[in-house]
């Protein structure tokens, strides 16, 4: 039986958006509404409250009234894929309701990750249970597999057993495993039937792509929008494996920090707002040295954020 391609109105490329907080550590939407707009007219989609939004150092009513201060502001909803994984039923199918009833393309889903060794029926139970509770067609869920946070590894039999069993409703996957060999084995799976599996990583990008993969939701991405999008647009010429290089390069400028400072610390600088630089404990600032070093390195790569 040939199960029918499931079309989607999301880029290529997705940012885990970065979250902006105010000094009482809640998310400030309005500066979070421009950063999203800004990605937007880079030609990237907004993965928002994903792992680089520290979504997890939210509260559920945080996250809930940030993405309709968003959508309110303007944002396109068929842009969005929201993270709504929690690690329980509850909490994943509130999220999950109202990411939907704001018509957002679809939803980004975490597993239920405090529990270590669970197996593939508990974790194909969890999804079905929050399949069942939301009740609705418009539901798009990608599913996020992060092992090296989450400890547990989504196997390609349950995968298999989701989008077979709700091919309407499991439509795709984010892998942030980093493990080349097993994203590619997802895709030749169940590419073909539609299924849409987006690499963590532009590192993955063109590999990606030409396996039969649909792009990437990447961290850099939200600073690195333009040269991403703009890879996936253009993977098939002849300059698409220097533009890959090009990418990777600029991402082992960041990926010597941590991540989510390090990027904050380049959105507040090319910004000039200072607030940026907030993350949520246990998260730490860079130290002043260290940002000094990181700027300095993204001068000397010609790095630039323009119309921040």
């Amino acid at each position: 039986m040939t199960i029918s391609l499931h079309p989607s109105t999301l880029p290529a490329v997705l940012s885990p958006v970065l979250t902006p907080f105010k000094a009482d550590g809640g998310p400030d939407a309005q500066k979070l509404l421009k950063q999203c707009k800004w990605l937007e007219a880079n030609g990237v989609g907004q993965a928002i409250f994903g792992t680089n939004s520290e979504a997890n150092s939210m509260s559920d009513p945080q996250k809930m009234n940030t993405l309709t201060a968003l959508i309110e502001g303007g944002l396109n909803p068929e842009h969005m894929m929201p993270g709504t994984g929690a690690t329980s039923i509850d909490a994943t199918v509130t999220m999950t309701k109202h990411a939907v009833a704001h018509k957002c393309a679809g939803v980004l889903m975490l597993p239920p990750f405090y529990y270590k060794d669970v197996t593939d029926d508990g974790l194909f139970a969890y999804f079905s249970e929050v399949i069942q509770k939301v009740a609705s067609s418009a539901l798009k869920i990608y599913i996020y597999n992060i092992p090296p946070v989450t400890k547990i590894n989504k196997s390609l039999s349950l995968l298999e057993r989701l989008a077979k069993e709700y091919p309407k409703t499991v439509v795709g996957m984010k892998d942030s495993s980093g493990d080349w060999a097993y994203t590619e084995s997802v895709i030749k799976l169940l590419a073909p039937s539609g299924f849409r599996v987006y690499a963590g990583s532009e590192v993955f990008l063109m590999r990606t792509l030409r396996a039969g993969g649909v792009g990437c939701i990447s961290a850099t991405a939200n600073v690195n929008p333009k040269a991403i999008a703009d890879l996936a647009a253009h993977w098939r010429e002849s300059d698409a494996d220097q533009r890959q290089a090009d990418l990777d390069s600029l991402r082992s400028i960041f990926a010597q920090y941590q991540m989510i400072a390090g990027m904050k610390t380049a959105v507040a600088h090319f910004s000039k707002d200072p607030d940026w630089l907030r993350v949520l404990p246990p998260l730490m600032q860079l130290t002043a040295d260290q940002q000094t070093k990181l700027l300095s390195e993204l001068q000397k790569a010609h790095f630039s954020m323009p119309g921040l």
